[in-house]
């Protein structure tokens, strides 16, 4: 059974209708004490970082989604929902984030375009997915475009990022660390190539054994690929 975390700041039902289009449970989760029945849960977030990161801790979520994690859950961050699961936000001032994943997210760089033209911030439309690496959840060659609408990205350590974008310049797209994932794009709005991304974790097979290091709240899931 997979859990969409409503915080009020997610595209909630394009990702819940995607998973039910796929075969799979999903269900919308008002409040923390209903993901005591997901064995998967979904953070999808559009909007700011303060805000959201706000939100989450007032209505009771940072505590449990982290502790979830933590516990081996496999969790997957869509968007603004893949920023957050970060320690530190950017956008309008420095903002805590939940720590969940190593690395802070900033601002896409400027950058000058020919014919005296700007980049245009933020970026919004499809824009090629390049993979990095194996991944879980990720098709293991490119799957062509998917759907951006952002202003931020993260920045973290390489091995994490399963892959990137390029828009001005190279952009995280995709993150994972155990049994924790993102994606900067959102799947649900990315045609065949983002069902095929939900997909893939639904049915990603996690098993709890001990990590490469020691990553943030003691997580120490990985993936045995399937």
């Amino acid at each position: 059974m997979i859990g969409i975390i409503d915080f009020g700041m997610g595209n909630l039902k394009s990702v819940s209708n995607a998973f039910r289009l796929l075969g799979f449970d999903a269900f919308i989760a008002a409040g923390p004490e209903e993901l005591d029945k997901a064995d998967k849960i979904v953070l999808p977030g559009v909007g700011a970082f303060e805000g959201a990161i706000a939100e989450l801790r007032r209505r009771g979520w940072a505590e449990r989604v982290s502790t979830a994690a933590a516990s081996g859950t496999p969790l997957l961050g869509i968007c603004l929902g893949m920023q957050l699961l970060f320690e530190t936000g950017y956008e309008n001032g420095e903002h805590e984030g939940l720590g969940i994943l190593p690395g802070h997210v900033d601002r896409i760089p400027d950058a000058a375009l020919p014919g005296d033209r700007k980049l245009k911030i933020p970026q919004v439309g499809w824009n090629l997915l390049e993979m990095r690496g194996h991944s879980a959840i990720l098709p293991d060659s490119d799957c062509a475009y998917v759907y951006f609408v952002h202003s931020y990205y993260a920045v973290t350590e390489p091995e994490y990022v399963t892959a990137v974008t390029r828009y001005g310049s190279e952009l995280t797209a995709a993150v994972e660390r155990g049994n924790v994932f993102g994606v900067q794009f959102h799947p649900e709005k990315s045609g065949d190539c983002g069902l095929d991304i939900l997909r893939r974790f639904a049915e990603a097979n996690i098993k709890r054994r001990q990590d490469r290091g020691t990553p943030p709240h003691s997580l120490d899931a990985d993936i045995l690929h399937v």
